[in-house]
C-alpha cells in the first residue's frame, strides 16, 4: 500500500514539474516575442529618422520599415495568442498542484492511521506484559 501511494505521489510531482516547465517555456516565448518586437520598433524608428519620413501612407516611405512593421505586428499577435495558452497552462498547473496536495493529504492520513494502529498494538503488548507481571507477584 505504501509503495503504491509513494509512486502515485511521485507521478503527481512529475506532472506538476512538467506543467511548471510548460508555463515557464510559454513565458519565455512571450518574452522573446516582445523583445524581438521592441528591437523591430527601434529599427523602424532609426529607418524613419534616416529617411525623414514617418508617415506610413507617404509614397516614399521605406519598404524596409513597412516590412519591419508587419513583422512586429505578427510578433505581437503571436505574443497575445501565447498569453491565452499561458493562462490555460497556468490553470493546468494549478489543477495538477491541487491533485498532488490531495494525494499527499490522503497519504498523510493513511500514514497517521498506520502509526495509530502500531501505537495501539504496542500499547496492547505493554498492557499484556504489565498484566503478566501483576499476576506473577
Amino acid at each position: 500500500m505504501k509503495s503504491r501511494s509513494e509512486s502515485l505521489i511521485r507521478l503527481k510531482k512529475f506532472q506538476v514539474d512538467e506543467k511548471r516547465r510548460q508555463v515557464t517555456q510559454i513565458e519565455m516565448m512571450i518574452a522573446d516575442f516582445e523583445r524581438m518586437a521592441a528591437e523591430l520598433d527601434q529599427q523602424i524608428e532609426i529607418e524613419q529618422q534616416k529617411t525623414g519620413i514617418s508617415d506610413i501612407a507617404h509614397f516614399a516611405y521605406s519598404t524596409f520599415a513597412k516590412a519591419a512593421i508587419a513583422r512586429r505586428d505578427n510578433l505581437l499577435a503571436s505574443a497575445n495568442d501565447m498569453k491565452g495558452n499561458l493562462e490555460a497552462a497556468q490553470d493546468a498547473l494549478a489543477e495538477a498542484v491541487e491533485d498532488l496536495k490531495k494525494v499527499e493529504l490522503l497519504d498523510q492520513r493513511e500514514h497517521g492511521r498506520e502509526t495509530a494502529a502500531e501505537a495501539k498494538s504496542e500499547q496492547a503488548e505493554y498492557d499484556e506484559i504489565g498484566r503478566l507481571r501483576h499476576i506473577r507477584r
